[in-house]
């Protein structure tokens, strides 16, 4: 740590952020990640940050600000920044309905499409995939759907997210017992080796997930991802204002190819955010097509 900030940890319990430093950390993360907090939600900064600060020794928000623009550890803490901001709070087979349309319905037409073109070529996006359990769930569906077959298939699953620290986490694919809390014993029986008391998720589902950092934020990044006949983006735009909402939505809309389609969290809707999705009514799921 930078001796500028080697400080004497004061009491934290009433640390209370400014209006000035709540402004300061509210745009800078916004610009760097898209993520908007509200006024309202001051006590969120303060309630996340605290042990952050803690940690860093820093007697306040105005030294935290600083040590993210100018620190030469800023890189690292920017990580640790967004992982304390959003929550990531997610588990494998999460929303079994969702999922279920999601092999019943839009996989089997992507797949079938792909057929009548007489190609074996799919890439599936997982925007904002946390811990991994979202893109490795969706490889072990697409294991069960296409078994030994999937071998002569070229499938792809991109999975992105704003963290490095859960991106770490990710492509280590060792889970404990609650990230395993909603998904079906045959499937842990299936696609995860035990260890000790944890379940490592088994190569040969690892291996059509490819792991790397991404700000939605960022336009060129965006624009570099292999276009795309499914895109998932669950429990993510919540953390958007409208403005960066729409711009995400309509990034989502050019990377899918024509006909593709598009899932969101289950609270989330597209209602006055874009026109240019085709809802598509599921039991217990909404799908949005490009058309």
């Amino acid at each position: 740590m930078s001796s500028l900030f080697a400080k004497t940890s004061l009491g934290r319990k009433d640390l209370k952020i400014s209006d000035s430093e709540f402004v300061q950390l509210r745009d800078f993360i916004y610009s760097n990640s898209g993520i908007y907090i509200a006024d309202n939600r001051k006590y969120l900064l303060e309630n996340r940050l605290g042990g952050r600060l803690k940690a860093l020794n820093l007697k306040d928000f105005g030294e935290y600000y600083y040590y993210l623009r100018y620190d030469s550890k800023r890189r690292d803490e920017l990580s640790r920044l967004f992982e304390v901001v959003t929550t990531n709070e997610t588990s494998f087979y999460r929303n079994p309905p969702q999922l279920k349309v999601f092999q019943e319905k839009v996989l089997a037409e992507a797949i079938e499409e792909q057929r009548k073109k007489n190609q074996k070529r799919l890439h599936i996006w997982s925007a904002g995939c946390s811990t991994g359990e979202e893109p490795y769930t969706l490889s072990m569906i697409l294991h069960d759907v296409l078994g030994s077959e999937i071998r002569s298939w070229s499938v792809r699953i991109t999975a992105n997210d704003l963290s490095e620290a859960v991106l770490d986490s990710a492509k280590e694919a060792l889970y404990t017992d609650y990230a395993l809390r909603t998904t079906p014993k045959e499937k842990i029986a299936k696609f995860f080796d035990q260890e000790g008391d944890k379940y490592r998720v088994k190569p040969e589902v690892r291996r059509l997930v490819s792991f790397g950092p991404i700000n939605l934020n960022d336009r060129m990044a965006v624009k570099r991802v292999e276009r795309s006949q499914i895109v998932f983006c669950r429990n993510v735009i919540i953390y958007f204002d409208d403005d960066m909402k729409k711009r995400v939505i309509s990034a989502f809309y050019d990377n899918l190819q024509p006909g593709g389609f598009l899932l969101i969290g289950h609270s989330e809707s597209l209602h006055n955010i874009s026109r240019a999705f085709k809802p598509e009514h599921h039991p217990g799921a909404i799908v949005y097509r490009k058309v």
